[in-house]
C-alpha cells in the first residue's frame, strides 16, 4: 500500500509515460488532419505547411486544409485541454474527484449568454462575446453570494451550493429563451448551439490563443498549490499557503478557460469530468504531474471526438451526444474500479 501510495504521488517522469503524451497528441493530430470529407496523404499535408510557412502560392486544396480543417483541430484541442485542465484543478481545489468544470455556474452562464444573444438576432462574434461575458457574470454571483455567506458556514461547502444554486438559475433562463424563440429560425440554431460543435471555427477564431495560453501558463505555474490545497486549508494553513488567494486565482483561471471554450465551441460535456480521471490512472494524483498530461489528454480527446463527429455520418454530429456516449459508460467503469473510494 505504501509503495502504491508513493508512486501515486512521484514527481519523476516515467518514460512510458512520456513516450505516450508525446505519441497520443501527434498521432491523433495527424489524423485529424489526415481524416476528411475530402481525404489528404502525408505528403500533401506537408507540402499545404510548407508552403504556408513559406509563404508561398497554394491551390484549392492546401488553403481548405490551412484556413478550414487547420484551425479547427488546433481549436478543438486547444478547447480540450481547457476544460480538461479546469476539471482537473477544481477537483483537487474541492477534494472531490466527481467535480466539473460547470460546477460554478460557468457553463450555464455562458449558455444563457449565447442563447439570449441568438434569439436577439446577434451575430457569431456577438454570439461568442455574449457567452463569455455571462459565464465569467455568473461566477461572480457566485463569489458574491459566498462573500455573503461565508462567515456563517465553511466556504468550499456554501461556494459549491452557491454554485448548484446559480447553475439552476442560469439553466432556467435557458429554458424560458428556448420557450419564447421562433420554433422555425432561432429555437434550431439555440438548440444546435447548446449540444456543442466546432463546425463554424475559422482561422480568426485562433486569435483567442492569446487568451487560453496565459491563462493556462498562470495555472500550470500554481498547480503545486493544488497538492497543498486538496490536503485541506488547515493542512495548507500550516504550509504557509494563503489559501482564499490561491483558491480564487485557481478558480478564476478555471472560470476564464471554461467561459471561453463554451463561448467557441457549445457545452461540450463530459470532458472536464472523464480525462482527469484518465490522467491519473496513467501518472497518479500528484497534480505536478497530473495537470500537463491531463492537458494533452484532453487535447487529444477533444480532437478525436472532433474528428469522429465529422466524419462518422453525412450531417455531423453535436460534440456532446459523443462525449456523452464515451463518458457514461466510462465513469460507470471508474465506479466499479473504485467501489471502496472514488478517485485515485
Amino acid at each position: 500500500m505504501r509503495q502504491q501510495h508513493n508512486n501515486t504521488h512521484t514527481t519523476q517522469w516515467n518514460v512510458h509515460e512520456i513516450v505516450l503524451l508525446i505519441a497520443i497528441p501527434a498521432i491523433v493530430l495527424i489524423a485529424a488532419l489526415s481524416i476528411g470529407r475530402y481525404p489528404v496523404s502525408i505528403n500533401s499535408l506537408a507540402s499545404a505547411l510548407t508552403a504556408h510557412l513559406n509563404g508561398q502560392p497554394m491551390d484549392a486544396s492546401q488553403l481548405a486544409l490551412i484556413r478550414v480543417r487547420m484551425p479547427r483541430v488546433l481549436i478543438a484541442m486547444i478547447i480540450g485541454a481547457s476544460l480538461s485542465a479546469s476539471g482537473a484543478a477544481f477537483q483537487g481545489l474541492f477534494k472531490n474527484p466527481v467535480v466539473s468544470p460547470d460546477l460554478l455556474g460557468a457553463s450555464s452562464g455562458a449558455s444563457f449568454g449565447a442563447a439570449l444573444s441568438i434569439l436577439l438576432g446577434a451575430g457569431i462574434i456577438g454570439t461568442q462575446l455574449s457567452s463569455f461575458i455571462v459565464g465569467l457574470i455568473a461566477v461572480m454571483i457566485v463569489a458574491a453570494m459566498n462573500m455573503l455567506l461565508s462567515k456563517r458556514a465553511q466556504s468550499t461547502l456554501t461556494l459549491i451550493l452557491c454554485g448548484i444554486l446559480v447553475s439552476s438559475l442560469f439553466n432556467a433562463f435557458v429554458s424560458l429563451i428556448k420557450a419564447v424563440a421562433d420554433t422555425d429560425t432561432k429555437l434550431p440554431a439555440i438548440t444546435f448551439w447548446l449540444m456543442g460543435g466546432l463546425s463554424s471555427t475559422t482561422l480568426d477564431d485562433l486569435r483567442i490563443v492569446f487568451i487560453f495560453l496565459p491563462t493556462i501558463m498562470l495555472l500550470l505555474c500554481v498547480r503545486w498549490k493544488i497538492n497543498v490545497l486538496a490536503m485541506g486549508d488547515e493542512e495548507a494553513h500550516m504550509l504557509g499557503v494563503n489559501v482564499t488567494l490561491y483558491r480564487w486565482i485557481i478558480i478564476i483561471c478555471a472560470t476564464l478557460l471554461t467561459s471561453l471554450s463554451v463561448s467557441i465551441a457549445g457545452n461540450v460535456g463530459w470532458v472536464g469530468l472523464v480525462v482527469p480521471h484518465l490522467a491519473r490512472m496513467l501518472v497518479g494524483s500528484n497534480y505536478l504531474k497530473l495537470l500537463p498530461a491531463t492537458l494533452i489528454m484532453g487535447a487529444s480527446f477533444l480532437l478525436l471526438v472532433d474528428t469522429f463527429a465529422r466524419m462518422l455520418f453525412t450531417v455531423e454530429i453535436p460534440l456532446s451526444i459523443i462525449t456523452a456516449i464515451i463518458g457514461a459508460p466510462f465513469f460507470f467503469y471508474l465506479m466499479l474500479r473504485n467501489r471502496k473510494g472514488f478517485g485515485a
